[in-house]
């Protein structure tokens, strides 16, 4: 577990939603709904949404499984999964949602536990991918899906001269004005380090997944990898 990031999440917790909704250009909402429809979430599943910050796609989820059904928010961050309980409490009926202070590199679940799966920006700041996706895969029951949805570096260059050009001029200016420069500074180096597509495919091959495919979507500035074990 890195301390430092987990420090980040927790001090950026207060505007986490505001925040991705600047990086995305206002368009994580649908982009998450994309990822729940990918998950194949369905009236009475037990699903699972890791990196759940403040609680959007685990929402989404409660929304697809129904009162029959249940979802387990994880979270490393105190702050965020706060803020998630405190959005659940707001809500009438209450969402069929626990959450859960964990490590998606050791989650505390069964073996072939979960229907479905999601996670949303969670994947780039693991400190293990290949370990996180063995995890996925373990607590998956078979033929269970996840979509792991994230930010990418475009392969085009024009475009990933413009995501550059919005995260140095719109973003971090943003973050600057919260007080937060330093937090959102790790976007940048966060993404080059990231595996592109094909390479997520792979990584999720090594692991088991039978069925791996990887949706690039806003001209590859985003990407949903959908994996089925």
């Amino acid at each position: 577990m890195n301390q430092d990031v987990r420090a980040i999440f927790n001090r950026i917790a207060p505007v986490y939603d505001q925040l991705n909704n600047w990086l995305s250009l206002g368009q994580h909402g649908i982009w998450k709904e994309m990822a729940v429809k990918w998950s194949a979430a369905k009236p009475g599943d037990t699903c699972l949404d890791l990196c759940c910050g403040s609680g959007d796609l685990a929402f989404r989820l409660a929304r697809h499984v129904g009162v029959t059904g249940h979802v387990y928010g994880v979270d490393f961050s105190p702050n965020l999964l706060a803020a998630a309980q405190e959005r659940s409490q707001r809500q009438y009926p209450q969402p069929p949602i626990s959450w859960i202070e964990a490590d998606v590199l050791n989650l505390p679940f069964d073996h072939n536990q979960f229907d479905a799966a999601t996670m949303g920006y969670g994947l780039r700041n693991v400190m293990d991918i290949p370990r996180s996706l063995q995890e996925l895969y373990r607590v998956l029951k078979p033929g269970g899906k996840a979509a792991i949805l994230d930010f990418h570096r475009p392969s085009n260059q024009q475009i990933r001269a413009f995501q550059q050009w919005y995260l140095d001029h719109m973003v971090v200016p943003m973050a600057k004005h919260l007080g937060l420069k330093e937090e959102y500074a790790y976007i940048s180096p966060s993404l080059d380090r990231f595996p592109t597509g094909k390479e997520q495919v792979e990584l999720a091959h090594q692991v088991g997944f039978a069925l791996v495919t990887h949706y690039p979507i806003a001209n590859g500035m985003m990407g949903v990898l959908v994996v089925s074990k």
